[in-house]
């Protein structure tokens, strides 16, 4: 029965966000008075299913370190569970989706297995968290903890970061595998109003999009000679640099980006080339093999080449269909033309130091001229904020919360996910435009800063944890 990990969070200074907010930033200085005096002698847990790859990470290591920075006691547990346990959530994931994943059933069996692997770690759990915390479950892989961690005399919230725009039988089978486990909640947060299920007291609801950190290592200003010397020195860009590059650790402290990308590829990016990427999981709801067939048969700019990124597909412990994913996609690249090939890069990350992980994402999205997220179904997407805050244009799936970020003035949504033919004329649409191509930029840039920063849900966390404190919840 392994202990859950206790993931490091590092405190950072609200002050980082002075100059960017200007006359808002004493605002945020009251709130965080608030929540030192409010939650004093209190623990804030977050637990969820992994530490590194997908939404959930990003969205904690984001906010969490800005939290924990107010003075807030911020904590972070991660389940350490059996590949049988992960292959019951994913299916889960993929029902709420409304998508049949490995088409397996969610009956007795499942709910047995379910309720056993999460008994174990109630129990370790109850070893570290205290009478008067309060508890963040994430998703479905921690539902089932909820009757158990109330029984320690805490309240707890469950928040939800998936769903579907027009849920069916499968999601709605989901929820009432799960919506048992959940009554008990003090609180749900569901990231769409759109998400919110049937069945539960609406009373608890509270809306709250995710956010990205302006200053993490993801997100941070990059020089284009760092860009370029972080391409070369993972293997993807054409001129190796003769010193490591170098970037900004999400503490503070100076990284280096030392690591290779696992490639597969003819040939590094051309200096000359126009970069069009997609960053996410080896995921099947996020289409990449789609965008690959797309890209192969529906984009003329004759300079456009199409980079692939994802983590190393076995370094994501708690999506069992990562690795099938990406052979698969592998497979269509060397099913491609020779020429072809040549213009189609897949990208696997190394996941051992996650700031350096996220040093090479944002040089690939700073590099692209555009970034696309062909998204079959989507919880919220937070590459589509990432890459907006880049100021870099987007070709998106109408779906999801992808189409609460993106709006026409920042990028252009497809309607139909399985379009090839409108995301391929998007595409060179962008890319033979520059001054659509910035000015879509721009005003991505701006729609972040005013709806989708940390800093900017820092109110919101305090007033639900407040709320749960003084009994209004």
């Amino acid at each position: 029965m392994a202990r859950p990990e206790l993931v490091q969070i590092s405190p950072q200074p609200l002050e980082r966000y002075r100059e960017l907010l200007g006359e808002e930033f004493p605002a945020f200085e009251a709130v965080a008075a608030r929540a030192r005096e409010e939650f004093a002698g209190r623990a804030i847990w977050h637990v969820n299913s992994t530490a590194r790859g997908g939404g959930v990470a990003e969205i904690l290591h984001s906010l969490l370190p800005y939290v924990r920075g107010a003075g807030v006691d911020t904590r972070w547990a991660v389940l350490h569970e059996e590949a049988e346990f992960f292959a019951v959530t994913k299916r889960l994931h993929n029902h709420l989706h409304e998508d049949p994943g490995d088409s397996g059933s969610l009956g007795e069996e499942e709910r047995m297995l379910y309720e056993s692997a999460l008994r174990a770690s109630a129990v370790q759990l109850s070893q570290l968290i205290q009478p008067g915390d309060i508890v963040y479950l994430h998703d479905p892989q921690t539902a089932g903890l909820v009757p158990a961690v109330k029984e320690i005399g805490v309240k707890v919230v469950w928040r939800c970061h998936v769903g579907v725009d027009r849920p069916g039988p499968l999601a709605r089978g989901a929820w009432d595998f799960l919506r048992p486990y959940l009554v008990a909640a003090d609180a749900y947060v569901y990231s769409r109003k759109e998400y919110i299920w049937t069945g539960l007291d609406t009373a608890k609801v509270w809306l709250m999009p995710p956010s990205i950190d302006s200053f993490a290592p993801k997100n941070q200003e990059l020089e284009p000679g760092v860009v370029r010397a972080i391409l070369g020195e993972i293997g993807f860009g054409a001129v190796a640099p003769e010193t490591a590059p170098t970037f900004v650790r999400g503490d503070g402290t100076p990284g280096r980006v030392e690591r290779r990308a696992e490639l597969l590829q003819e040939g590094p990016l051309p200096i000359d080339a126009q970069l069009v990427a997609q960053v996410s999981r080896w995921d099947r709801l996020k289409d990449p093999h789609g965008l690959l067939d797309c890209f192969a048969g529906q984009v003329e700019s004759p300079s456009a080449h199409l980079a692939l990124v994802g983590p190393v597909s076995k370094a994501v412990a708690d999506d069992p269909e990562g690795v099938a994913v990406y052979d698969d996609v592998a497979e269509g690249w060397r099913r491609l033309p020779e020429e072809m090939r040549r213009r189609v890069h897949l990208v696997s990350l190394p996941m051992d130091d996650l700031d350096e992980n996220a040093a090479m994402v944002n040089a690939i999205q700073r590099r692209a001229e555009v970034i696309v997220q062909k998204s079959l179904a989507e919880g919220f997407g937070l590459t589509v904020a990432e890459a907006m805050w880049k100021r870099k244009p987007l070709v998106a799936s109408r779906t999801g919360g992808i189409q609460d970020q993106l709006n026409g003035d920042c990028g252009i949504l497809i309607d139909d996910p399985h379009d090839l033919a409108a995301f391929g004329a998007a595409i060179d649409r962008l890319l033979t435009d520059p001054a659509l191509a910035r000015s879509m930029g721009e005003n991505g840039h701006q729609r972040v800063r005013e709806r989708f920063l940390a800093i900017g849900r820092l109110r919101e966390y305090v007033d639900l944890v407040g709320s749960l404190i003084n009994g209004k919840t």
